[in-house]
């Protein structure tokens, strides 16, 4: 069951309005390193996990990406402001100005519209989690470009709130990540020789061989590492 809390996880702002800015944003609202794409990733994840803690983690995390969904989309209608104006909207997509009446559509920043293909899901605990350790790292990212070329004051409170919320969501996968090692695709891992040969296809170099040795990764948090 969800409820909607009216309140937004952050209140946003604007310092003026700005449409071509809007347009780029969009791209948080229905890209492929969006919020939506986020969003519908770790939930429909989560319907075959079986341990109660890493279920309720994920759909933690879904549920607030939805609430970020939100602030992305209020912070795009207040970047459009209250008039059709297209020609002021001439960056990526200005569907909005001419189509949806001003609505953030659920797109990229081009006008491409969101597809379900975005979605990584393999019922593998490993294999999700590391995907969605990425995806958090590829919508900061994001983020990152976006804050770069805005320099209206309250974006840039709501990007950098938004940012540091992913690398939060990268902390908590990267420890559901440690809770699981050896079950599911980590299991046995570097067991047979097959997997303990590694190429040095690069001249002049030798980096990872089998000398070297190179071990799996594990995600430890810097209190860990001592």
């Amino acid at each position: 069951m969800f409820k909607h809390d009216k309140q937004l996880l952050k209140e946003v702002r604007v310092d003026a309005p700005n449409p071509n800015y809007a347009n780029m944003l969009t791209e948080q609202l229905g890209g492929p390193q969006g919020e939506l794409k986020a969003a519908l990733q770790y939930m429909s994840q989560s319907f075959r996990i079986k341990d109660p803690k890493i279920k309720d983690l994920f759909l933690d995390i879904a549920a607030e990406e939805f609430s970020h969904l939100e602030m992305v989309a209020q912070t795009i209608n207040l970047l459009n402001g209250h008039d059709l104006e297209a020609e002021k909207a001439t960056v990526g997509s200005i569907e909005t100005q001419v189509l949806t009446g001003l609505t953030p559509m659920l797109s990229n920043a081009s006008g491409y519209l969101f597809t379900a293909s975005y979605v990584n899901e393999t019922g593998d605990l490993a294999a999700d989690i590391l995907s969605n350790i990425a995806a958090e790292q590829r919508a900061k990212v994001v983020y990152q470009y976006l804050y770069r070329q805005i320099n209206d004051t309250g974006v840039r409170e709501t990007i950098d709130f938004l940012l540091n919320r992913e690398e939060a969501h990268n902390t908590l996968f990267r420890e559901a990540l440690n809770m699981i090692q050896d079950t599911g695709s980590l299991q046995d891992w570097g067991v047979t020789q097959d997997s303990k040969v590694y190429f040095d296809m690069s001249t002049p170099g030798k980096y990872f061989d089998d000398l070297n040795n190179p071990q799996p990764p594990q995600f430890t948090s810097p209190d860990k590492q001592q």
